[in-house]
């Protein structure tokens, strides 16, 4: 089933976007797009991912970006202990010489490149993966809603579909029980015919071909076969999603009792019946590629 859902979030200096979409597929197949310079962050959104779904084309993007901050000051230690060593050095060698320099105040000293500078917080981005991936089981769940409400639609459509079936094959049943007496006259006539013209064949034969002819208008296990799996179809819906690949299946097995009771028909009013059924099937697969 489609489905979108988009969420944000903020957190450790920095604000994000999740953006998330679904579209039809046979199995699970997940995209993700997001910043590689936060580690592991793909392999926990894929995690969550193939926890919660289990049929469809995910695409899953993020936009992370810094939050504006004033930056703070800090104090280069280290530089200032090699600024004031360098300064005691150079005072020695002007005593040395009866040179005379002025004292040095503090904030000459702050000025010197690298001792007072511009610092911004270290960001850990362990903890911004985790912050990240907090807010992610919201987007699924808002996700998977949306996907519902197409599913409870989606169902209704299916529940007629499989009514519609239900109803042909009761009529081909029907149809089929009013033409016994038909196919018996018929096989009775063949028969007749066989017998008169039988001089010499085997009899063996004779009964195998009979008994073939009796089989291939006998539509009565196409048609209970087809019942067996309107019943099952019925409860795959009723206990609901994942069933989308069990329903995929369970088509394949109608339109082969449709193919079958079409081939066997030799009737009008039974063929045309099993070519609605063909149609009312393929339409029905069409929905259930849908079907989570």
């Amino acid at each position: 089933m489609t489905g979108y859902a988009s969420a944000s979030g903020s957190g450790q200096g920095f604000e994000w976007t999740w953006d998330m979409r679904g579209v039809n597929a046979k199995g699970l197949d997940i995209r993700i797009r997001v910043p590689d310079w936060i580690e592991g962050l793909e392999a926990g959104i894929r995690a969550v991912l193939t926890k919660s779904l289990s049929r469809g084309s995910i695409s899953v993007g993020l936009r992370v970006q810094a939050v504006e901050e004033a930056s703070g000051f800090a104090l280069n230690e280290a530089h200032l202990t090699d600024v004031l060593a360098a300064l005691e050095k150079i005072e020695d060698k002007a005593m040395q010489q009866g040179i005379s320099l002025a004292p040095s105040k503090a904030s000459d000293i702050i000025g010197l490149r690298g001792v007072f500078e511009a610092s911004s917080q270290e960001k850990d981005v362990k903890l911004l993966t985790q912050e990240i991936l907090k807010t992610l089981p919201d987007l699924v769940a808002d996700f998977k809603l949306m996907r519902e409400a197409e599913g409870a639609s989606l169902s209704e459509i299916l529940e007629n579909q499989i009514s519609e079936i239900a109803g042909l094959t009761e009529k081909s049943a029907t149809i089929a029980e009013a033409r016994k007496d038909e196919i018996k006259a018929t096989l009775q006539a063949n028969l007749a015919r066989v017998l008169e013209n039988a001089d010499g064949a085997d009899e063996n034969r004779v009964a195998q071909e009979l008994a073939t002819m009796v089989v291939k208008s006998d539509v009565t296990e196409e048609i209970d076969r087809l019942k067996a799996h309107v019943g099952a179809a019925r409860d795959l819906i009723a206990k609901g999603s994942p069933i989308g690949r069990k329903l995929d299946f369970l088509m394949q097995e109608f339109n082969r009792e449709a193919n079958t009771l079409c081939s066997k028909a030799q009737n009008v009013e039974l063929t045309n019946i099993g070519l609605d059924l063909k149609t009312v099937i393929d339409q029905m697969r069409e929905q259930v590629q849908n079907v989570e």
